[in-house]
């Protein structure tokens, strides 16, 4: 693959038709998920590969191109969307024309529809030339700023002084009052907007982007602990706080200023846009369909909502999350979310419902169903099941992982976290989280790992600097385990939670998650 593409840099022809060949079938599915149309999508992965091919010589890493290549895609439909509702509906709104049924069908208002039309366009090719290249550019043909300032080599901050020219000059040639405003309104405007992301890391590089709009961090984390249906719910909300203070150390109080973070829900009608950053992996998915779980539950709302989530950067080589990227690179992702349909509303609720039920048949029929419109919820839910105990021995992914790397020579617990977080990344795993796990998987009667070193596990409230140098090794129990001789799901005498199914305390759960055949089974029925 590497040598197409450097084939294909250097402009032959037979290279860029196996690229072609190579990546239209995923270009067609993230096209026609998002247009809904495979005409549509036909046309837009066609502009992004002519795009693309123009633009080889700027990709530093030819590894990097399927990712490149994929926010292309993602680029061009969205350009597509702009170029179909700025020719339609902003237009008609600015010269307050009302397109209701009769209208349509009335010659009249027909010829003086078309009239207004001639007379916006003509006045906009009458701007100096600068200013209406900008224009076209910018309002009709779907470019973000970024993208006309890298075309025509100009300053952002020169160009919103031409399209503030402009508007101030078409004002004047034109039979509209507030053609200004409604221009800021739907084009330029961002002090209405409000972005959700999945944590202050992310949150941050988003402010410093320059990204216009109230930033919002979303703190929660829904891999770990009791979770349901509706967590608002005053009774369940203090069972979650009481279990996050006691494993994770996150005192009730930092905990109850969800009860903030959910009142933005409720006020949403306050922003006109509401976009959704979010990634591929558990921990944001979960979130994710939570929000969205949320808002289908509102109904409908005043704000339009948009959605942006990746699984990869061009510029990334390992993309893992939002925050490895630079306020410059955030900056160049504005523009590229999408509108969130009825159907990405109804996935996130199917997901949520499924994930927080108490039931494991529950989790394994969602785990069967089509997931289509929400494109990283499979591998993320898979991921979840994962952490089940397993048919081979009863420990979760989590604990099995762990089990191996110390076995294998690592035994410093932070070096431990590093190779279990990267090899589990669809999880999402963070380190206060992974410190539960290994507390668990240390202490009582049934340790399966001996720590040395060490006088306490880190958590929220406190840091052990000794922690950073303990040493970890495998106890008798926790290589009968890891050979499968023990039932690592018996042992366990706490109650724990993996998604809404509680376990532990004792038990053996009859549902298991088989690593071979990557379902969640019945052992009793096997």
């Amino acid at each position: 693959m590497k040598s197409w593409i450097e084939a294909a840099i250097e402009g032959k022809a037979e290279a860029q038709e196996q690229l072609m060949k190579q990546y239209r079938g995923m270009a067609l599915a993230v096209a026609r998920r998002r247009l809904g149309s495979m005409l549509w999508a036909e046309d837009v992965v066609q502009e992004a590969f002519a795009e693309a091919f123009a633009n080889l010589g700027k990709l530093d890493k030819p590894e990097a191109f399927p990712g490149w290549f994929k926010v292309i895609v993602e680029r061009q439909c969205h350009r597509h969307e702009r170029r179909k509702q700025h020719t339609v509906v902003p237009i008609t709104e600015l010269l307050h024309v009302d397109l209701d049924r009769d209208s349509r069908h009335n010659p009249e208002e027909q010829a003086l529809l078309n009239e207004k039309y001639r007379s916006l366009h003509d006045s906009i090719d009458d701007l100096p030339s600068a200013l209406s290249r900008v224009v076209h550019m910018f309002y009709f043909q779907g470019y973000s700023l970024k993208e006309i300032s890298d075309a025509l080599n100009v300053s952002v901050s020169a160009l919103k002084k031409r399209l503030y020219d402009a508007r101030a000059k078409l004002r004047h040639s034109l039979p509209v009052t507030d053609m200004l405003n409604v221009f800021n309104e739907l084009y330029e405007g961002g002090k209405h907007m409000l972005h959700i992301t999945n944590g202050d890391h992310a949150a941050d590089r988003i402010r410093q982007s320059g990204i216009q709009g109230e930033v919002v961090a979303w703190r929660e984390l829904y891999t770990f602990g009791p979770v349901f249906p509706d967590m608002s719910k005053r009774n369940e909300r203090a069972r979650r706080a009481d279990y996050l203070e006691a494993q994770l150390g996150i005192p009730k109080s930092e905990y109850m200023k969800i009860r903030e973070l959910e009142q933005k829900l409720d006020s949403l009608d306050r922003h006109r846009e509401v976009v959704l950053w979010f990634e591929y992996d558990l921990y944001d998915q979960t979130m994710l369909s939570y929000l969205l779980h949320v808002l289908h539950e509102k109904g409908a709302n005043q704000a339009k909502l948009h959605l942006l989530c990746l699984d990869s950067h061009p510029e990334i080589s390992r993309f893992r999350g939002l925050g490895q990227l630079t306020p410059v690179q955030i900056e160049r992702l504005s523009g590229t979310w999408h509108v969130i349909e009825e159907e990405e509303m109804e996935a996130g609720r199917r997901f949520w419902e499924a994930y927080v039920s108490p039931d494991p048949q529950d989790h394994a029929r969602y785990f069967l169903e089509d997931k289509a419109a929400l494109p990283y919820a499979q591998a993320a839910f898979q991921a979840h099941l994962s952490r089940l105990p397993s048919t081979a021995n009863g420990l979760g992914m989590i604990e099995q992982t762990t089990l191996e790397i110390v076995k294998n020579g690592t035994v410093h617990p932070f070096d431990v976290f590093q190779q279990v977080s990267e090899k589990l990344h669809l999880l999402g795993l963070g380190d206060l989280q992974y410190w539960a796990h290994l507390r668990r998987m240390a202490d009582g009667p049934h340790a399966l790992l001996h720590v040395e070193g060490a006088k306490a596990f880190p958590n929220f409230r406190q840091q052990d600097e000794s922690f950073r140098f303990a040493v970890l090794a495998l106890t008798e129990l926790g290589e009968r385990v890891l050979h499968g001789e023990r039932d690592g799901a018996a042992l366990w005498t706490d109650e724990w939670w993996i998604g809404g199914i509680m376990t532990g305390a004792g038990k053996s759960s009859d549902w298991r998650w088989d690593p071979e055949i990557g379902a969640l089974v019945n052992i009793r029925e096997m």
